[in-house]
């Protein structure tokens, strides 16, 4: 649904911005949420990042920005503490004015930090960082370790955290709802895919005890549970000027769960030689050197606050966020394309193939990336 200039005008003027606003531009392509960049002039002009949060997909806006207001309050005040900048080494989020909230937003926990316009379409709006840097691809050693400290850093400054968020999303990084969800999905065989399936399926079958070993650990608290981001890829990391990292964004799946699952997403990410969705399965493996350096970047915040259950699978967290987007993508194609966008028949096959060639390059050097999780853990 487009909005009219006007229309946007009066939603951000819903947020207590400084200065009088005087432009709104879309920002970025917008995959989950529609991103605005507002500016204002006037005393104390700054610009904003105004956001019409996806709420299909996640269902819970106002738990989301709970979460969101708990984790960088926990981030803000350990950056004072260390005599940082808080406007620039944590996600500020823009409140509400106070003389444009009803009575019922008034009393909701989360009312000041998001507007529900008649559409039902929910909106959020940050400081947006100036002179901030951002990558979308991790192509350097270098930037592999930086991109590691950063999230190390991000898990480090939240390793006192106790306070229980709210789940956004039902099941993520949880591989028995996904088995649970795989069971389904194959008796219902909607696009009637299944029978041509047998080798991939058998892919999903074959390590399934495997994982949910590794899950057990998470379920009895043998790997403790903590703060998770959820989407660790580099473009969610801000850097300064100098190539230094400012802070982590895009906080929306910010979860309780094992800090594992960030590490095994990021490795997924930085150390894939070819595309996610790459036909050349040639083009496709983990690399080695990318890896030692994420692991160096990451151990060299964390090792600190990593208990011995964490370092001992924290080589494993790349098998199992691997292995799970495997199972994703397999079933969204079982079930019709009806979860990621696709750019052609059969895209969601050939991302599956992709990914499992990554997750057997990942098994066969797992003795060599346990080894440099150990290096680094001394």
């Amino acid at each position: 649904m487009d909005y009219t200039p006007e229309e946007m005008l009066a939603i951000a003027q819903k947020f207590d911005t400084t200065g009088t606003i005087n432009e709104i531009k879309p920002l970025g392509p917008g995959f989950i949420n529609d991103t605005f960049i507002v500016k204002t002039e006037g005393e104390g002009d700054r610009k904003y990042i105004l956001q019409r949060k996806n709420h299909l997909i996640f269902p819970d806006v106002p738990g989301m920005m709970k979460n969101i207001e708990l984790v960088t309050g926990h981030i803000r005040r350990k950056v004072i503490a260390e005599g940082g900048d808080p406007l620039r080494e944590v996600l500020t989020v823009t409140e509400r004015k106070p003389g444009t909230m009803t009575e019922d937003e008034k009393k909701d926990p989360a009312g000041h930090l998001y507007f529900k316009d008649a559409n039902g379409n929910f909106w959020a709006m940050c400081i947006f960082i100036e002179g901030s840097v951002t990558y979308e691809k991790a192509d350097t050693p270098e930037l592999c370790y930086k991109g590691g400290q950063g999230i190390g850093k991000f898990q480090a400054r939240l390793s006192d955290f106790t306070t229980p968020l709210n789940e956004t999303i039902k099941g993520f990084h949880n591989i028995r709802w996904r088995f649970t969800q795989w069971e389904e999905t194959l008796k219902r065989d909607a696009a009637g895919r299944v029978k041509d399936l047998a080798e991939e399926i058998s892919w999903i079958e074959s390590r399934k005890d495997e994982m949910l070993d590794f899950w057990k650990k998470v379920e009895d608290g043998t790997i403790p549970t903590r703060v998770t981001h959820n989407d660790t890829k580099i473009s969610n990391i801000l850097f300064d000027q100098k190539g230094d990292v400012l802070c982590v964004i895009d906080l929306d799946t910010c979860m309780s769960s094992t800090s594992l699952n960030d590490f095994g997403d990021a490795i997924r990410s930085y150390t894939n030689t070819g595309a996610e969705d790459d036909k050349n399965l040639d083009n496709v493996s983990m690399s080695l050197e990318m890896f030692d350096a994420y692991t160096r970047g990451y151990m060299s915040m964390r090792k600190g606050n990593l208990t011995a259950a964490e370092i001992e699978n924290l080589a494993f967290s790349a098998r199992y966020i691997t292995y799970e987007q495997v199972l994703r993508f397999l079933m969204d194609y079982i079930d019709g394309d009806r979860y990621y966008k696709t750019a052609y028949p059969g895209h969601n096959l050939v991302r599956t193939h992709a990914q499992y060639k990554l997750l057997r390059s990942i098994e066969d050097q797992y003795e060599a990336m346990k080894a440099t999780v150990m290096k680094y853990a001394e």
